[in-house]
This record gives C-alpha cells, structure tokens and sequence, in this order.
C-alpha cells in the first residue's frame, strides 16, 4: 500500500493540514495518509506546544471517519528528538507491506541537508512537496546537488496561508476564528482553554 506520512506538530490541525491531504490524496498514487504527530522539532524553538496526548486528539477529531486518513503516535513512542529517518526505518520494518512517501512544504526542502542522513532519506523515498508561501532560503548549491538523484513530486495544491501561529495568536486575542480549523477542534479547543 502506498502510504504518505504527513510530519508535524499539528499545534493545531487547521483546515489548511486538511486541505493539502485532501489534495496530494487525491491528486497522487498515495493509497492513504498518515498524518504523523511530532514532538518537539529539533529545528525549531518549543513554544506553546500543546502535550502530545492534546495533539493527538486534535488531529483524530480532524480526520474524523475519513477512511483516507489516519493519526500515528509513531514518533512520540520513539527516542527523542525524532529523526524523520529513523521513523521511516522503524516503520518500514513493522509495515512490510507499505511503500512510504514523505509529505513536506517547500520550504523544508531549503534544509533538508540539515536533516540527519539526509542524503539516505532522499535516496529512499518519494518525496511529495507542496507549496508554502513562505518557501524560505533558495536551496543552496549543496541542497541542488543532493536533490538532483531525489524522487520528488512537486504538487500544485492551492496555496492556503494559514498558519498554527497565527491561530494560536488569534485564540489568544479572543477571536472566534472556528472556521480555520475542522468541525471539533474549535469546541475542543474552547473546552480546554488552549492557546488562551
């Protein structure tokens, strides 16, 4: 089964998460998508991250009954920090019968030589990139060079600029901004007073 693992720290799922499943899902070969909870990534700063069990949750009341998709709590059982690397080893090897893809933002590929073995990772696996308005740095010379050998799928989902900054800023302003995020997670997050 083609599967695509789609890492993140979800802090919080918004529409726009669902919006680039919904699309590379249905305009790709993937089979389904595993939208995978991350804990702290070790490139960038730990504020305001909800606890993993509240992520989790988050994300399964976003996806709901679609059968299309499914949440992993992968990387919050492994040793921290999670390496995307090692999660695919580790899933490789308990799920024979998957092919995995990864599903990154454009901007992500700027870095991607930063990643642990990144030139083991990009040999492995299919990449799926979407599109972020923020693409961040040029790839350098290096970063090029390594993707040259890459199997990347660039794909032309719409451009949707919402960010868990920017929601979890607005929470904190009071606004009622329900309608950037699925149906549940706004009341779920209402319940517990995140983000306030």
């Amino acid at each position: 089964m083609k599967t695509g693992l789609y890492f993140g720290s979800f802090n919080p799922v918004h529409i726009g998460h669902m919006a680039v499943a919904n699309y590379i899902y249905e305009y790709s070969e993937l089979e389904e998508i595993w939208f995978v909870v991350s804990p702290h990534n070790p490139l960038k700063t730990k504020s305001s991250l909800l606890a993993d069990h509240h992520r989790m949750r988050l994300a399964e009341i976003a996806i709901g009954d679609d059968q299309r998709f499914r949440v992993s709590d992968i990387e919050l059982k492994l040793p921290q920090p999670s390496y995307t690397i090692d999660t695919l080893t580790y899933l490789r090897e308990k799920h024979t019968m998957h092919q995995f893809a990864i599903i990154m933002g454009s901007d992500n590929l700027s870095t991607i030589n930063k990643w642990k073995n990144a030139e083991l990772l990009i040999d492995s696996c299919k990449i799926f990139v979407y599109p972020r308005l923020n693409k961040g740095k040029e790839p350098g010379p290096a970063v090029k060079s390594m993707l040259q050998s890459a199997d990347i799928d660039v794909v032309e989902a719409p451009i949707i600029d919402i960010s868990g900054t920017f929601i979890r800023s607005a929470i904190r302003e009071g606004k009622d901004i329900r309608h950037f995020l699925p149906p549940g997670v706004w009341q779920y997050i209402k319940d517990m007073h995140f983000y306030e």
